[in-house]
Protein backbone atom coordinates (compact mmCIF):
# COMPACT_ATOMS: atom_id res chain seq x y z
CA UNK A 1 0.00 0.00 0.00
CA UNK A 2 1.50 3.28 -1.12
CA UNK A 3 1.09 6.51 0.79
CA UNK A 4 0.08 9.50 -1.34
CA UNK A 5 2.36 12.50 -1.04
CA UNK A 6 2.35 15.87 -2.72
CA UNK A 7 4.50 16.05 -5.84
CA UNK A 8 7.07 18.30 -4.21
CA UNK A 9 10.05 16.05 -4.94
CA UNK A 10 10.33 14.97 -1.32
CA UNK A 11 9.13 11.41 -1.99
CA UNK A 12 7.00 9.19 0.22
CA UNK A 13 7.12 9.38 4.01
CA UNK A 14 8.48 5.82 4.24
CA UNK A 15 11.36 4.62 2.03
CA UNK A 16 9.69 1.22 1.54
CA UNK A 17 6.88 3.05 -0.25
CA UNK A 18 9.29 3.87 -3.07
CA UNK A 19 8.82 0.29 -4.28
CA UNK A 20 6.00 -0.53 -6.68
CA UNK A 21 3.10 -2.56 -5.29
CA UNK A 22 4.30 -5.78 -6.98
CA UNK A 23 8.04 -5.36 -6.47
CA UNK A 24 10.30 -8.26 -7.38
CA UNK A 25 12.19 -7.83 -4.11
CA UNK A 26 11.16 -6.62 -0.69
CA UNK A 27 12.48 -3.46 0.90
CA UNK A 28 14.45 -5.63 3.35
CA UNK A 29 16.10 -7.51 0.45
CA UNK A 30 17.17 -4.23 -1.15
CA UNK A 31 18.60 -3.05 2.17
CA UNK A 32 20.52 -6.34 2.54
CA UNK A 33 22.07 -5.67 -0.88
CA UNK A 34 23.07 -2.16 0.20
CA UNK A 35 24.62 -3.49 3.41
CA UNK A 36 26.53 -6.14 1.46
CA UNK A 37 28.04 -3.71 -1.03
CA UNK A 38 28.73 -1.20 1.76
CA UNK A 39 31.65 -3.36 2.83
CA UNK A 40 34.83 -2.29 0.98
CA UNK A 41 36.03 -5.82 0.23
CA UNK A 42 32.64 -6.90 -1.12
CA UNK A 43 32.44 -3.71 -3.17
CA UNK A 44 35.86 -4.50 -4.67
CA UNK A 45 34.79 -8.09 -5.45
CA UNK A 46 31.56 -6.99 -7.12
CA UNK A 47 33.33 -4.18 -8.99
CA UNK A 48 35.96 -6.61 -10.32
CA UNK A 49 33.31 -9.08 -11.47
CA UNK A 50 31.36 -6.33 -13.21
CA UNK A 51 34.48 -4.98 -14.86
CA UNK A 52 36.14 -8.26 -15.85
CA UNK A 53 33.17 -10.59 -16.22
CA UNK A 54 33.07 -14.14 -14.91
CA UNK A 55 36.10 -15.15 -12.85
CA UNK A 56 37.14 -18.23 -10.93
CA UNK A 57 37.64 -18.00 -7.19
CA UNK A 58 41.37 -18.38 -7.82
CA UNK A 59 41.34 -15.56 -10.36
CA UNK A 60 39.49 -13.29 -7.94
CA UNK A 61 41.79 -14.22 -5.08
CA UNK A 62 44.86 -13.34 -7.16
CA UNK A 63 43.35 -10.16 -8.65
CA UNK A 64 42.29 -8.81 -5.27
CA UNK A 65 45.15 -10.25 -3.21
CA UNK A 66 42.82 -11.86 -0.67
CA UNK A 67 43.14 -15.01 1.40
CA UNK A 68 40.87 -17.82 0.20
CA UNK A 69 38.69 -18.00 3.31
CA UNK A 70 38.26 -14.21 3.37
CA UNK A 71 37.25 -14.15 -0.29
CA UNK A 72 34.78 -17.00 0.11
CA UNK A 73 33.17 -15.34 3.13
CA UNK A 74 32.53 -12.21 1.09
CA UNK A 75 31.47 -14.14 -2.01
CA UNK A 76 28.96 -16.13 0.06
CA UNK A 77 27.43 -12.88 1.31
CA UNK A 78 27.19 -11.44 -2.21
CA UNK A 79 25.63 -14.66 -3.52
CA UNK A 80 23.16 -14.81 -0.60
CA UNK A 81 21.79 -11.33 -1.35
CA UNK A 82 21.62 -11.90 -5.11
CA UNK A 83 24.40 -9.60 -6.31
CA UNK A 84 26.68 -12.41 -7.52
CA UNK A 85 26.00 -15.78 -9.16
CA UNK A 86 28.10 -18.90 -8.59
CA UNK A 87 28.54 -21.51 -11.31
CA UNK A 88 30.43 -24.69 -10.65
CA UNK A 89 32.29 -26.22 -13.60
CA UNK A 90 31.08 -29.75 -14.27
CA UNK A 91 34.10 -30.76 -16.34
CA UNK A 92 37.56 -30.35 -14.83
CA UNK A 93 40.00 -27.99 -16.51
CA UNK A 94 43.68 -27.42 -15.74
CA UNK A 95 42.66 -26.01 -12.34
CA UNK A 96 40.22 -28.83 -11.51
CA UNK A 97 36.52 -28.32 -10.79
CA UNK A 98 36.46 -24.60 -10.13
CA UNK A 99 33.65 -22.32 -9.10
CA UNK A 100 33.11 -19.29 -11.30
CA UNK A 101 31.46 -16.09 -10.19
CA UNK A 102 29.82 -13.23 -12.04
CA UNK A 103 27.86 -10.13 -11.12
CA UNK A 104 24.09 -10.44 -11.54
CA UNK A 105 22.06 -7.78 -13.35
CA UNK A 106 21.09 -6.41 -9.92
CA UNK A 107 24.72 -6.34 -8.86
CA UNK A 108 25.69 -4.41 -11.97
CA UNK A 109 22.76 -2.01 -11.58
CA UNK A 110 23.60 -1.37 -7.93
CA UNK A 111 27.11 -0.34 -8.92
CA UNK A 112 26.05 1.63 -12.01
CA UNK A 113 23.40 3.63 -10.19
CA UNK A 114 24.78 3.52 -6.66
CA UNK A 115 28.33 3.80 -5.40
CA UNK A 116 29.95 4.12 -8.84
CA UNK A 117 27.59 6.97 -9.69
CA UNK A 118 28.51 8.75 -6.46
CA UNK A 119 32.20 8.32 -7.26
CA UNK A 120 31.68 9.68 -10.80
CA UNK A 121 29.77 12.68 -9.42
CA UNK A 122 32.60 13.36 -6.99
CA UNK A 123 34.97 13.67 -9.97
CA UNK A 124 32.59 16.10 -11.70
CA UNK A 125 32.21 18.18 -8.53
CA UNK A 126 35.97 18.25 -7.99
CA UNK A 127 36.54 19.50 -11.54
CA UNK A 128 33.71 22.05 -11.31
CA UNK A 129 34.81 23.61 -8.04
CA UNK A 130 38.58 23.82 -8.49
Amino acid sequence: MSIETPDDGAGPAEPADLLPEHSVLSFEEYMAMQRAVGNETRFRVLYRLKRDGELSAKGLREALDLRGNTLHHHLDTLVDVGLVENRKRKEPDSEGLSSYYRATALGEALLDHGVEELLRREQVFAETYR
